[in-house]
């Protein structure tokens, strides 16, 4: 459920960045990468990325690595 609305908000962000939405999504996305810190730590964090990744390239031709840095300082050990 969380990798449906991670897909949606990033997709929305790669198709429309200039949106003035963004804001609530990104905080949005904080909220998911803290809750997936918790819950399972940064190889959650890492896993729910890969997985992103490949399917919004492959759905939308673009990619999402550029908001890994969202997710910095949830934890000392996410840096990008």
């Amino acid at each position: 459920m969380l990798e449906e609305e991670m897909i949606d908000l990033l997709t929305f962000y790669l198709q429309n960045p200039d949106s003035p939405e963004i804001p609530g999504k990104r905080k949005r996305v904080l909220e998911i990468g803290n809750e997936l810190c918790s819950d399972g730590g940064v190889d959650a964090m890492e896993t729910m990325y890969f997985a992103l990744e490949n399917r919004i390239k492959d759905e939308i031709g673009k990619d999402p690595k550029s908001c890994r840095s969202w997710w910095n300082g949830i934890t000392s050990e996410w840096n990008y």
